[in-house]
C-alpha cells in the first residue's frame, strides 16, 4: 500500500511580484548579495592601498570602467534599500526600554534537565521607547559616524 499523498496547489515562480509586501521582502533578500559585493570591493581596495601607488592606480583605473561603475550604482540602490528595511525592522525585532520602567519580581517556569521547575526572575516593566524614536535614533547615528568618515577622508 502507498502513503498517502497531500494535494499541493502549483505555486508560480513570480509569486514575489503579486504583491508589493513580497516583492520588498525578495528585493531585501537580494540586496545581501550587494552588501557583499560593497565588502569586498572595499577589501579590495584596502589590499590595492597597501600594496603601493602602482596597484592602487591600477585598482582605480579597474574601478572606472563602466560596468563596475554600473554595478556599484545598482549596489547603492540596493544597499539604501537594505538600510531603510533594517532600521524599519529594527523596533519589531528588539524592544528598546527607557526611562520610566519598572523592576517587577515574577516567578516562571523553566527546563533543567527535561523537568519544569519555578525560577524566580525580574522582569522590566513598561518605559518602551516608541518604534519611530528607535528609527530616529538609527538614522541620527548613521549621520553621525558618515559624518565622522567624510571627516577622517577630506582632512
Amino acid at each position: 500500500m502507498s502513503a498517502p499523498t497531500t494535494y499541493r496547489q502549483p505555486v508560480s515562480r513570480l509569486w514575489w511580484l503579486k504583491k508589493r509586501t513580497y516583492f520588498l521582502f525578495v528585493m531585501r533578500e537580494l540586496s545581501s548579495v550587494f552588501v557583499a559585493w560593497f565588502a569586498v570591493f572595499l577589501m579590495i581596495m584596502v589590499v590595492a592601498i597597501g600594496r603601493g601607488e602602482a596597484s592602487y592606480q591600477s585598482f582605480l583605473s579597474w574601478a572606472a570602467s563602466p560596468i563596475v561603475v554600473v554595478v556599484n550604482i545598482v549596489a547603492l540602490a540596493f544597499l539604501v534599500l537594505h538600510t531603510v528595511t533594517w532600521f524599519a525592522l529594527t523596533p519589531q525585532a528588539m524592544v528598546v526600554r527607557g526611562p520610566g520602567g519598572r523592576w517587577v519580581p515574577r516567578i516562571k517556569e523553566v527546563s533543567v534537565a527535561g523537568r519544569r521547575v519555578p525560577a524566580a526572575t525580574v522582569v522590566r516593566v513598561g518605559g518602551r521607547v516608541p518604534a519611530g524614536m528607535v528609527i530616529a535614533s538609527q538614522y541620527a547615528g548613521l549621520i553621525v559616524v558618515s559624518a565622522f568618515v567624510v571627516w577622517l577622508v577630506l582632512r
